[in-house]
């Protein structure tokens, strides 16, 4: 077969010789030594479980790890679990190693599965992180089987996670995807996902891969693509996602900027889509629903408040290049009256829309305003908390769909704002 600039030479010979996969599984990782046996395994029972007939291959694309996580990948059993009562295999799983080209960063070590997925022929691809802990073999049927079975294209992670874990989603990528192209995708940067072999050829065709795609905008560009692209999307409930956890007040400079900034990117992209957006409607959800314990999340509620009123104090004059001056006037109310009890929805999601139309306008240099934007956003997530404290989970994700709800209602002012930018 003929070269791949995106794979290095000694994969495409070893993937030559290995021939067709019906199914890829990828696992990017980096320094993750501790964890990733335990997921490696976890694929390996599954595809025996559940797909002992089809060729598999488990392609490692590791971003050049220090602690020796190629060789655990290469040394892990994912012999037969009998326990699980699996079919012997008739065809045998492949596991290869491979270092990635491009940028440092997942989605470069994705456009590496994803275009050994292509290169293969696979008709479904499956990608878990390796960090997860609460990973088992249903997982693997769960996010390829509506692939192999029900021509879904593209089906994404639903979790049961602890209420403060995953900030970002809640409070700006999953309402703002939600509202923009109407599609109920609840885990839009779920991490774990199952996508078909056309799909996957389209993500590895016509992009570079050279900016925030390469690093944590991965995710929420590729259910972003699926979805404004009229692909089949669909979701699975998994349980419980136990991984390496973030304090959301913690430093997330780069998460927020990368993830954030590919959504806005992608606003411009499908400008025409998300005009025609009416609400918005749930997608097919596989797997059953069950209560599940999740881990705690601490959260620093005093050092986000703190963040956000030194913003205010620091950014003013950014702001107001950045948002309009009612919106301006309410975030300095909010940091001189309490703070974080100050911030209501109503106006995250308005200086949420103002930022996306001054990303677009220019008013900045874009990493500058998206990180402007940071300490809002701790602001908000602060108020957040201390609103949902003694709330349940089920509270908190009634919460947040009144927020999505907030996002849909205010749609017409975003296109409002936008089209006033051109004029």
């Amino acid at each position: 077969m003929t070269p791949d600039p995106l794979l290095r030479p000694e994969l495409a010979q070893e993937l030559d010789r290995i021939g067709r996969a019906e199914i890829v599984v990828g696992i990017p990782s980096f320094n993750n030594a501790r964890t990733i046996e335990h997921v490696v395994r976890a694929v390996g029972a599954g595809l025996a479980k559940y797909y002992p007939d089809l060729p598999c291959l488990l392609v490692n694309s590791d971003g050049g790890s220090s602690d020796g996580t190629p060789d655990v990948v290469l040394q892990a059993d994912t012999g037969e679990y009998r326990t699980l009562l699996l079919a012997h295999r008739t065809q045998p799983l492949h596991r290869l190693s491979t270092g990635y080209l491009g940028v440092p960063g997942k989605g470069s070590a994705l456009r590496t599965i994803l275009t050994v997925a292509a290169r293969v022929g696979a008709r479904a691809c499956l990608v878990v992180d390796s960090d997860l802990r609460s990973i088992n073999p249903e997982w693997v049927h769960l996010l390829l089987e509506p692939v192999l079975r029900h021509g879904v294209d593209f089906v994404a992670p639903l979790y049961s996670r602890h209420k403060y874990d995953g900030t970002i989603t809640n409070s700006i990528v999953y309402p703002l995807t939600r509202a923009l192209y109407g599609k109920r995708v609840r885990q839009p940067i779920g991490g774990d996902f199952g996508l078909s072999g056309a799909l996957a050829a389209h993500y590895v065709e016509g992009h570079t891969w050279e900016d925030d795609v390469a690093r944590y905008g991965v995710d929420v560009w590729m259910t972003t693509r699926a979805i404004a692209g009229g692909y089949q999307v669909a979701q699975s409930y998994l349980g419980a996602k136990i991984h390496d956890t973030k304090d959301p007040g913690a430093d997330l400079t780069a998460m927020f900027t990368q993830v954030v900034g590919t959504v806005f990117d992608l606003m411009g992209r499908y400008r025409a889509v998300w005009d025609a957006t009416r609400g918005s409607v749930d997608v097919p959800t596989f797997g059953f629903r069950y209560t599940v314990g999740v881990e705690p999340v601490q959260v620093n509620v005093d050092r986000m408040v703190a963040m956000f009123r030194q913003g205010a104090a620091d950014l003013m004059p950014v702001w107001r290049a950045i948002f309009t001056p009612p919106t301006c006037a309410a975030l300095a109310r909010a940091a001189d009256d309490g703070g974080a009890e100050a911030f209501p929805p109503e106006l995250w999601v308005r200086a949420v829309y103002e930022a996306a139309v001054g990303y677009h306008g220019g008013v900045l240099p874009r990493q500058h305003l998206l990180r402007a934007m940071i300490p809002l956003y701790l602001g908000r997530t602060a108020a957040f908390v201390r609103q949902t404290a003694t709330s349940g989970g089920e509270e908190v994700e009634a919460e947040i769909e009144r927020l999505c709800e907030l996002y849909e209602t205010l749609r017409p002012y975003l296109i409002e704002r936008w089209d006033d930018r051109r004029r």
